[in-house]
């Protein structure tokens, strides 16, 4: 992807990481950390060109190793997006706060279910392998503002995915198809409500 030298080298910086935390709490799975700045960090940078004009803040729930949230992060860090990333693993929250002081990045990490966290209110959430998407529109219905955008990253089955969300939520859905695999997508969800 086209990113600045600086961004290059934070990612550079969160790729070493990832290869040495990884095995030790299973943030990626193994196979999946041979090709990582594909299927992680390209994967997750698709999500930043499409950020909102104007938007102030960004949410990744369930963040995991931090796909897309924490390369959100270090993408974002110079245009004045707020960046938090909620994980309720407290590993992989260790993790994610030692990506942000490496990197140089600030982000917050709340270590807590996504449910027991105060509505945020953000312009941006995201997600990515964490949730059918039936579930993913009840988090957002708690933590988008009303006027926000959610990015979900999804595989192939996304149109389903779509269909069956639709039988208890309103909402609009643009999907981007993937740069790194055909037969995924990232679908912008918005005006959500229910039924």
């Amino acid at each position: 992807m086209n990113v600045s030298r600086e961004t290059q080298e934070r990612l550079a910086i969160y790729a070493e990481l990832l290869i040495k935390w990884s095995p030790k709490i299973n943030l990626v799975s193994r196979a999946s950390l041979q090709d990582a700045g594909k299927r992680h960090f390209d994967d997750s940078l698709q999500v930043v060109s499409l950020c909102p004009e104007g938007a102030a803040t960004w949410v990744d729930l369930g963040s995991g190793g931090g796909f897309p949230g924490a390369v959100v992060a270090i993408a974002l860090q110079d245009k004045g997006v707020s960046v938090t990333l909620i994980e309720s693993d407290q590993r992989k929250a260790t993790f994610l706060r030692t990506v942000s002081r490496e990197t140089k990045t600030p982000f917050t990490v709340i270590a807590k279910r996504i449910e027991d966290v105060d509505p945020m209110g953000s312009d941006v959430i995201s997600a990515r392998a964490l949730a059918p998407l039936d579930d993913l529109l009840g988090f957002s219905e708690r933590h988008l503002a009303p006027n926000g955008t959610a990015f979900f990253m999804k595989g192939g089955a996304w149109r389903n995915e779509v269909a069956e969300a639709q039988k208890k939520w309103r909402f609009t859905c643009e999907a981007h198809r993937s740069v790194t695999h055909p037969e995924a997508a990232v679908l912008a969800i918005g005006g959500l409500s229910r039924v």
